[in-house]
């Protein structure tokens, strides 16, 4: 979305398709604002959430993601866990009811990434899920930077639901 307004293919919003269907996005300020798909299935299992926004997705409290070995601990789920269609896998600890810290071990990179979309949307709709936050708008700590996800719960799910954070031009070259 920053890419297509800095290349002047769109101004402030516009809609494309991805892998998991149709998006709208728009942009102010460098903001973005990206709509996402509705959830309507999240399976809460005794140490775990799972739920797809887009990918598949493996939520798990754990007490200092910071000092966690996400590596290892995420291969170990991703591989074992979910056979080879594989689920990204994330860890989350919660600041407070309504600030979560998150890594993510994404499948296809077969590491951590320094941040997820998918991922820190299902962090929110998996902490609204269990209890962990009565809030519709959650901030999400991750090493790339801080991110929003805003959604409604209703009876057949989530809906509503929105990605916000900063986008960056962080590195500019020709190709020749």
């Amino acid at each position: 979305m920053h890419f297509a307004r800095f290349l002047t293919i769109i101004e402030k919003n516009t809609t494309f398709e991805a892998v998991d269907g149709a998006h709208e996005a728009s942009i102010e300020d460098n903001l973005v604002s990206l709509k996402m798909n509705d959830v309507q299935s999240v399976s809460v299992k005794d140490n775990y959430v799972f739920l797809d926004t887009g990918s598949p997705h493996h939520v798990q409290l754990v007490d200092s993601v910071s000092d966690f070995d996400v590596f290892s601990e995420g291969r170990n789920i991703r591989t074992t866990a979910y056979g080879k269609a594989g689920a990204n896998i994330n860890f989350v600890t919660p600041v407070d009811d309504a600030t979560f810290s998150v890594r993510t071990y994404e499948r296809g990179v077969e590491d951590e990434t320094l941040s997820c979309g998918t991922g820190v949307t299902a962090v929110a709709i998996a902490m609204a899920a269990i209890g962990k936050t009565t809030k519709r708008k959650v901030t999400l700590q991750t090493p790339g930077g801080m991110l929003k996800v805003k959604f409604d719960k209703n009876k057949d799910g989530y809906n509503n639901i929105y990605l916000e954070g900063p986008a960056t031009q962080v590195f500019k070259g020709i190709w020749q």
